[in-house]
């Protein structure tokens, strides 16, 4: 991981100035809340949320994994122009200390989304989405009933594809099917439904040891199918399925993981897509 301290070296120091220079006016002659976020699963709710008053920008891809994020010149640059950060405190995201020290913006509000749970579920995603909202409004009193009402709405949308989801695979018995799948994503996978035998973690945890264990553990189980977390490591079980001649698949636990899931909505159907089309290859 790229470290850097309060401000190191000329091309960081240009970068931030010219940064500065330019970005700091257009926050200002457009009126709206500049807004940094770790996660695309942050902007993504800010998107929903903030609308057309919030000028929202995102650091680390949604396809990658926090933990191995490598802080750029540029990340430095977002944060110096910002009024709010959010963040979600996660061990992953060690390196916002030191970015926002880089930032050295007396004036940015920093909020910690300490939420447990999945926020590809309905649930967490509507906790999240309160937490937000509480964030914007504290940064932007003006417009505090704005975003109350559009969280309201995306509320209402996030539990009525809760239910699309749910009824949708109320048919597939997936009860009855044990899987494996990342620790991040367990959450999730229950909610969809699955039995869950066992999880794991990213691919650098998986020594020979821990995947015999598994294995033994999965055959055991009557595991058919290993689901692996993109952000985590998008093949981390495609040994120990190929060795036990089940399903493997992988699904994103971010909105924007894959092309065609820039909402939270299209990226739960884009999982359930990839859940059931793998199953019925393997009937």
């Amino acid at each position: 991981m790229k470290k850097y301290g309060l401000i190191a070296g000329f091309p960081l120091v240009l970068s931030l100035i010219t940064g500065m220079m330019l970005g700091g006016c257009a926050g200002e002659e457009d009126g709206k809340l500049k807004v940094v976020t770790s996660t695309a699963l942050i902007e993504h709710i800010i998107d929903r949320v903030g609308g057309d008053m919030v000028d929202v920008i995102n650091i680390i891809p949604p396809a990658q994994c926090p933990g191995h994020f490598d802080v750029k010149p540029g990340d430095v640059q977002k944060l110096a122009n910002a009024k709010i950060f959010l963040m979600h405190g996660w061990q992953g995201e060690q390196f916002t200390d030191e970015l926002i020290s880089s930032a050295n913006n007396p004036d940015l509000e920093i909020t910690v989304l300490n939420i447990n749970g999945n926020w590809m579920t309905p649930t967490v995603q509507k906790q999240a989405a309160d937490a937000v909202t509480e964030a914007l409004a504290g940064a932007d009193s003006a417009n505090k009933a704005a975003y109350e009402a559009l969280a309201a709405k995306y509320k209402s949308e996030i539990d009525a594809k809760g239910a699309e989801v749910q009824s949708r695979l109320s048919g597939e018995n997936l009860g009855e099917v044990k899987v494996m799948c990342n620790e991040q994503i367990a959450g999730l996978v229950q909610w969809f439904g699955f039995d869950v035998a066992g999880v794991y973690g990213r691919p650098d945890s998986l020594t020979p040891q821990v995947v015999k264990e598994l294995v033994d553990k999965a055959r055991a189980e009557g595991v058919v199918l290993f689901i692996d977390n993109l952000q985590s490591g998008a093949d981390a079980a495609k040994q120990m399925a190929e060795e036990l001649q089940v399903g493997q698949v992988t699904i994103t636990n971010f909105s924007g993981g894959y092309d065609g899931t820039g909402t939270w909505e299209k990226a739960i159907d884009y999982d359930v897509e990839l859940l059931l089309n793998t199953l019925a290859k393997q009937q």
